[in-house]
């Protein structure tokens, strides 16, 4: 690797692609990997809407997917040339909460975010932990899979955790707060465990048209007091026994308390962007509604995931409306913060 391009973010709205030095090999456990592409995600557009300016540029992206180029001494699982999926967590695979499948409980956690030199928005990363943090996919994967396969280093493992953390299984009533590419893939994922009735809430109709074909049996554009009415009205006037928020603001996080039926599970996957919840006596307590939900250990659910997007039958890779190279990618965050593209794919 002979110098690269990567994306920084300097401040609030202030995305540069930047010439940077390449990632080397540091620890016998590393593995290089040339990225085939990678995305934006919803999350990143928090600190681009308030990351102050005056601090030191924050290199971008926590899902990649890759080729392998080089590995450490003591990398037992990996080889150069091998296709891999990249998680949003960075785990050492040999501890007891890795055992258990809770990567993000990891004993020497880390992230894409957390991780100064490194980012999947980017020609190439380093990445620490690597038998413990890549998953390599079987070989001679047509390229078409790519989009697909890159969903599950975060938002389809996220919508699949919002899902299983529910309790959604066959037959059940899932109500999914949000049109974003998690909600979307919540959607997807609630309909592959068997729910019968998923009522997704959103605004955006390219969005909610495609919830649809994922799995959405009615859509609720109305938020607030109506968007909760509209849901009830929809569901008996009791609300809906699953409910996953998936954006991550205190309205959401409000709407999926009004929606949630007594005794209900309310799912929350969105990255909270405020410091308290509700969950006292009016809320949560006298009507036994459980809060599940939490970061999602997607690594652990990418050999239960993967088989369906070899054979085709799923293909959550469908949430990425707008491709670009790397030069594009001030512009696609753009978009995504102005609404105009669900998810960005970025092919380096």
């Amino acid at each position: 690797m002979v110098g690269m391009r990567a994306t920084l973010l300097y401040g609030a709205g202030d995305v540069r692609v930047e010439n940077v030095p390449d990632p080397v090999l540091k620890l016998p456990t590393d593995a290089l990997v040339r990225v085939s592409a990678a995305c934006v995600c919803g999350s990143d557009l928090w600190p681009y809407a308030g990351m102050p300016a005056g601090r030191p540029p924050a290199r971008m992206g926590h899902e990649f997917v890759g080729v392998v180029e080089d590995v450490g001494s003591e990398v037992r699982t990996l080889g150069k040339g091998d296709l891999v999926i990249a998680p949003w967590i960075i785990s050492d695979g040999t501890c007891v909460f890795c055992l258990e499948g809770r990567q993000n409980a990891c004993e020497r956690f880390s992230m894409w975010d957390l991780e100064a030199e490194e980012g999947g928005q980017a020609e190439a990363v380093r990445v620490p932990f690597a038998d413990g943090t890549l998953v390599k996919v079987p070989a001679g994967v047509d390229a078409a899979l790519i989009p697909s396969l890159l969903t599950l280093s975060d938002v389809f493992g996220t919508g699949h955790h919002a899902a299983v953390a529910g309790g959604v299984a066959p037959g059940s009533t899932v109500a999914v707060i949000g049109d974003g590419a998690v909600g979307l893939l919540a959607v997807l994922s609630a309909a592959r465990l068997g729910a019968e009735r998923i009522v997704l809430m959103g605004r955006h109709r390219a969005r909610t048209d495609l919830g649809r074909e994922f799995g959405a049996t009615h859509v609720v554009s109305e938020r607030g007091a109506e968007g909760v009415a509209a849901v009830r009205a929809i569901l008996g006037g009791h609300g809906a026994p699953v409910v996953v928020e998936a954006v991550g603001t205190r309205a959401a996080y409000d709407q999926a308390v009004g929606v949630v039926r007594a005794g209900g599970t309310i799912s929350r996957v969105g990255v909270p962007q405020y410091e308290e919840a509700p969950i006292g006596i009016d809320s949560l307590f006298l009507r036994n509604v459980r809060l599940v939900g939490g970061a999602a250990p997607t690594r652990a659910y990418i050999e239960e995931l993967l088989p369906g997007i070899l054979d085709g039958t799923l293909a959550p890779g469908r949430v990425f409306d707008v491709a670009t190279g790397l030069d594009g990618v001030p512009d696609g965050y753009r978009d995504m913060a102005a609404r105009t593209a669900l998810k960005v794919l970025i092919t380096p």
